[in-house]
């Protein structure tokens, strides 16, 4: 996948194929409720319905190993691409202090 500067969400899904699984390191401007700006740095594991099921085994095999040497903390996965919104990831986001 390239690489894209200033991308939104809806953006996002919008390069994501619909029937093969994708890892997205994506970096995203949070506005805490108390005011205060952060960009954390979100692993999206992309696993659509209906894509092979030896890709899907071959991406959840390795997804593990790549989250842990890359310290990732902010761990998403999705079944369609649909869900990859704005509110979808704030939402995910609001978890996290």
């Amino acid at each position: 996948m390239p690489w894209y500067i200033n991308i939104s969400p809806e953006e996002l899904k919008m390069e994501l194929p619909e029937r093969q699984p994708r890892f997205v390191v994506y970096s995203y401007k949070y506005v805490h409720e108390d005011g205060r700006v952060s960009y954390p740095l979100c692993f999206i594991f992309s696993s659509p319905v209906g894509c092979k099921p030896e890709q899907q085994m071959m991406y959840a095999g390795s997804k593990n190993r790549l989250v842990q040497t890359a310290e990732l903390t902010k761990v998403f996965e999705i079944r369609t691409t649909d869900d990859l919104t704005e509110a979808w990831l704030q939402e995910k986001l609001s978890f996290f202090r």
